[in-house]
């Protein structure tokens, strides 16, 4: 027996994915694996509630925001050096408005998790967790004490009051930095997409 799951998909493919699946008497979508972090809550809007809706199950990657949640990326400082700030400058380069927001969300997410008693990554883990879509968080760890100080996020359930606290410094529903939703869909990305009903040809 195998099963399907999908990943990175906005909240109306995954829909059109299960209706062809009916329609079609195939296999559906069991699991869908988006981007899901503090800082990115995009999902919230419409992929969590269609995946309940559907009995899908949520497996979302980068619950650390790619380090921003980690303590790794500080004010005043360039981005550590690494193959992915490389290859991703939109989401680490700390010259970005958008990034500067996410170094400053970061700052102030560390200082409620100090007064809640608990390590920043604690309080990651333990929020993407306490999403009741939520199946389970996909972690990197490169390292047995990167691991170790994930697990324990296992164990921790967020009060009420901090959960308010988190929504007043990133509001529900919303990214940061937008590039950090991991999918962008070619209409917005290619000019010649968006404009071709103007233009009636495409671009010389």
């Amino acid at each position: 027996m195998r099963y399907l799951g999908s990943s990175t998909f906005p909240g109306h493919m995954i829909v059109e994915a299960q209706w062809v699946a009916e329609r079609r008497g195939r296999e559906r979508f069991v699991c869908e694996k988006p981007p899901y972090s503090i800082l990115v809550r995009g999902i919230e809007a419409d992929v969590l509630p269609v995946c309940e809706r559907y009995g899908m199950g949520v497996i979302p990657w980068s619950p650390l925001a790619g380090g921003w949640l980690s303590g790794r990326y500080r004010r005043g400082e360039e981005a550590p050096e690494s193959r992915r700030v490389q290859m991703l400058p939109q989401r680490f380069d700390m010259s970005l408005p958008e990034n500067q927001r996410k170094l400053e969300a970061a700052y102030r997410l560390a200082e409620l998790a100090d007064e809640a008693g608990l390590s920043m990554i604690d309080m990651a883990l333990a929020f993407v967790l306490e999403h009741p879509a939520i199946t389970a968080a996909i972690i990197g760890p490169r390292t047995m004490e990167h691991l170790e100080s994930q697990l324990t996020a296992a164990e921790v359930q967020l009060s009420a009051d901090v959960l308010d606290r988190i929504d007043e410094i990133v509001a529900p529903g919303t990214n940061v930095n937008p590039a950090d939703a991991g999918w962008q869909p070619p209409a917005l990305a290619s000019p010649w997409q968006r404009r071709r009903s103007l233009r009636g040809s495409e671009p010389t």
